[in-house]
């Protein structure tokens, strides 16, 4: 679906990632994990294609991003950062059919039966129908992440790029948001998204592509990517990490690891 080739992504003289090559598939959870300032939105820009490399190469369904015009990548890759600039004053329904754009030529624009039909469905999805005719700047946090997603899916992409779609929510409404995306992985779209939560990652991603000291420091499922020295390499310090007896991963502060009954 996506790949890079020998990556490298500068912010002024600072290296963020040097020489990092991956590839996401189709039908994949991807959580990029690292500490704050390490690049997680610098790559997700340079994935969507709106930032170029420094150096190597981005593909897309093995063409190089840069090749794409701004409507082709808009129809391949949805690049959702949940800014709310200039969206107080909107509906939610108006909100979501921001996504159709990318399939109108830009002196064409008039919503047909099939835009319709897609910010429907997209409503639909993330369980919103019933708030289409509310103002957006009524909506809760959890809300309002709720209709970026559907914007996402309105625009009908295979691709989901998501910066941080968990952050300030609480645990309840954080879970709705990963098991809704794991919802469209399931369909087949390929999520990738910057994470802060390190057991979220773990529960819901595919695969963690961890990033530290200027590197990929790994690209694997949880269990593999998610050990102590290379969390310590991410993060600057000590972690503990334990399966529980149900078999799920669950990261802590070495000094925070609880005490599992038996």
């Amino acid at each position: 679906m996506i790949a890079c080739q020998d990556l490298t992504l500068r912010i002024g003289a600072r290296t963020l990632i040097s020489g990092a090559s991956f590839e996401a598939r189709s039908g994949e959870f991807v959580a990029v994990l690292g500490a704050n300032g390490v690049g997680k939105t610098t790559l997700l820009r340079t994935l969507a294609g709106v930032r170029a490399p420094d150096g190597g190469r981005a593909l897309l369904n093995g063409r190089d991003l840069s090749s794409f015009s701004h409507g082709e990548r808009a129809r391949l890759a949805a690049h959702i950062t949940g800014d709310d600039l200039f969206l107080d004053r909107l509906l939610v329904r108006d909100v979501v059919s921001m996504g159709r754009y990318p399939h109108h030529r830009w002196w064409q624009w008039q919503q047909e039966a099939r835009d319709d039909a897609a910010v429907a469905h997209a409503l639909h999805a993330v369980r919103m129908e019933t708030l289409a005719d509310r103002r957006f700047d009524t909506l809760s946090s959890g809300e309002r992440q709720r209709v970026w997603i559907a914007l996402a899916l309105a625009q009908e992409a295979p691709l989901l790029l998501l910066d941080e779609p968990t952050s300030h929510l609480d645990v309840r409404v954080s879970r709705e948001i990963l098991q809704l995306l794991r919802a469209q992985v399931r369909t087949g779209k390929t999520v990738i998204c910057a994470l802060h939560d390190l057991n979220e990652a773990a529960e819901y991603a595919d695969r963690i592509l961890l990033l530290g000291c200027a590197e990929l420091l790994k690209f694997a499922p949880p269990h593999d990517a998610l050990t102590p020295d290379l969390l310590e390499r991410a993060y600057g310090i000590r972690m503990e990490v334990i399966t529980t007896p149900s078999g799920v991963l669950r990261v802590y502060p070495a000094a925070e690891q609880p005490q599992l009954s038996s």
